[in-house]
């Protein structure tokens, strides 16, 4: 368990100095409000059963339910409160601060029937056609479930910047759901509201002054504070308690770990074109779902194999012993693995016939699946030793295999260009811009001197040369795929390529790669 909890806590830190890297401009006010949520949820005073939470909603007047707005685990939980809340018999309103409250009228006429789901979307500026992660695919789900129990829905955020922005938003939020909360007939108000939001000290403090002699009973309901998490990992009740009571009577769901909660908002700024999230629960069942596809169109038999395949994602925190149980490997191997796993790499591990997930992306997920029908129709080839030029035209080609897979599963999927490389290469610095430099040369020796090519390898199996054989697999696996689509490429041909043990894995990337050539 130590163990375990070390890895997740490492992952954790490393993850979050990568999204501190991309959200910029906090103010002193933003950092201000930040601390005072994180003092009031560093520990907790009692584990609670979900049916005590469930009586606490029920007995409440506004709910306060923190978000995590690209986990989508997020949103389903606040939907499963609000069905619970159902049962009581009260008038249910959402307020939520996906909606901006000056589309009001807009989403009053789409509840009465006047305006298409469609134009309200256009209208709140929601994304129906881009990748399935973020907001749109959030604000899609929850129209959905409330016209389908035909419930009130408040938009309740308004646009605000500077350092005042954050208690501006409250005290608009606060009018808004006050002003709903004080009907005659006492509705219970469910809010959906970032994380921050909802200690008492922010928003439920302003809807308190909006309401000022009409008291209304609170509830704050925060979703996997990460000090009460970390709490309860060290304590080692993490997978026991699902509900957790805190200092001020407030309480925090347990539905999933700080890295996971991480994990898809690094999804969210990397999802690709046509790109889905998989729902943590189900990541086992899809991954099987496209192995099977992939494998009836390689002519590979995967069927019993699925029956053993084991599928771990980053919500495991056991997973480096889960692996370790499946496969001899020597400590070595070991940290290797333990590496691979903070990096935020997926991979298929064959000696423990597992696939790691590290992203629950469709993309990420089809391509290790690509990679675990491989391992069916050439087995422990996958893993046979090689020179150490071989070794790298072996892992291109395995990559090429693994991108061609998710290509089949997501058509839509692209890869990065050379003209992406080259921009790559003037913009970026250390290991980033040495993988776009060694792409860029190995590229044009393979039109102008192929036999040069080799000379412009990275051995060392180090980040180098997996992101230089990661990155050219990919560019040949696009080609393979465009071929197959346009019907250059016959299926015979696919079904070879995944049998072929790859004894010349030179020979095969350069024939390849010739064929393909635009």
């Amino acid at each position: 368990m130590r163990d375990s909890l070390a890895l997740h806590l490492a992952l954790f830190r490393r993850q979050r100095a990568q999204i501190a890297r991309v959200v910029d401009g906090q103010t002193d006010a933003f950092r201000s409000y930040e601390a005072r949520y994180r003092r009031r949820t560093a520990s907790y005073r009692r584990v609670l059963p979900l049916t005590e939470v469930h009586q606490r909603v029920r007995a409440s007047d506004v709910v306060y339910v923190g978000d995590y707005h690209t986990l989508p685990l997020a949103q389903q939980t606040y939907l499963e409160l609000v069905e619970r809340a159902l049962a009581s018999g009260r008038r249910v309103v959402l307020a939520l601060e996906c909606i901006e409250g000056r589309h009001q009228a807009s989403l009053d006429a789409w509840r009465t029937g006047r305006l298409s789901e469609r134009s309200l979307l256009a209208r709140l500026g929601g994304d129906t056609e881009g990748a399935g992660f973020g907001p749109g695919t959030t604000l899609r789900t929850l129209l959905a479930f409330a016209r389908r129990h035909r419930l009130e829905v408040v938009g309740i955020d308004r646009r605000a910047q500077g350092e005042r922005s954050l208690a501006l938003r409250d005290a608009y939020a606060a009018e808004r759901i006050a002003r709903v909360a004080r009907a005659e007939d006492r509705p219970l108000v469910l809010v959906l509201v970032g994380q921050y939001h909802v200690a008492p000290c922010h928003l439920p403090t302003q809807v308190e002054r909006a309401l000022g002699d009409d008291t209304r009973r609170g509830l704050v309901v925060y979703q996997n504070a990460e000090g009460v998490w970390w709490r309860l990992a060290r304590d080692g009740r993490m997978g026991v308690a699902e509900a957790v009571e805190l200092a001020d009577d407030t309480v925090c769901l347990l539905n999933a770990s700080p890295v996971v909660c991480q994990q898809s908002f690094l999804d969210y700024l990397e999802a690709e074109a046509g790109d889905s999230p998989l729902m943590d629960r189900g990541a086992s069942e899809r991954f099987r779902e496209m192995a099977a596809l992939i494998g009836r169109l390689a002519g590979v038999p995967v069927v019993r194999a699925l029956e053993s395949v084991e599928v771990a994602t980053v919500a495991d925190g056991d997973v480096l012993a889960r692996i370790q149980r499946r496969g001899r490997f020597t400590q070595a191997e070991l940290s290797q693995l333990r590496r691979h796993i903070l990096s935020r790499e997926s991979s298929y591990i064959p000696r423990a016939r597992t696939a790691y997930l590290a992203s629950l992306s469709l993309n990420h997920a089809a391509e290790e699946a690509a990679h675990f029908v491989r391992h069916c129709a050439v087995g422990s080839a996958m893993e046979a030793p090689r020179t150490a030029s071989d070794a790298f035209y072996a892992r291109c080609m395995e990559e090429a295999l693994g991108f061609f897979g998710s290509r089949l599963v997501n058509p839509r999927r692209t890869c990065l260009g050379l003209a992406e490389w080259a921009k790559r290469f003037g913009e970026s610095r250390g290991v980033e811009r040495q993988v776009s430099a060694f792409v860029l040369a190995h590229k044009a020796a393979e039109l102008e001197a192929p036999e040069e090519a080799v000379k412009l390898l990275p051995l060392r199996k180090d980040r180098l040369f997996h992101g230089v054989s990661h990155a050219l697999g990919y560019l040949l696996g696009d080609r393979l795929y465009r071929a197959f689509d346009e019907g250059r490429l016959a299926k015979a041909e696919v079904r070879a390529l995944f049998r072929d043990p790859f004894v010349e894995a030179r020979t095969v990337y350069f024939t390849w790669a010739e064929r393909l050539r635009d």
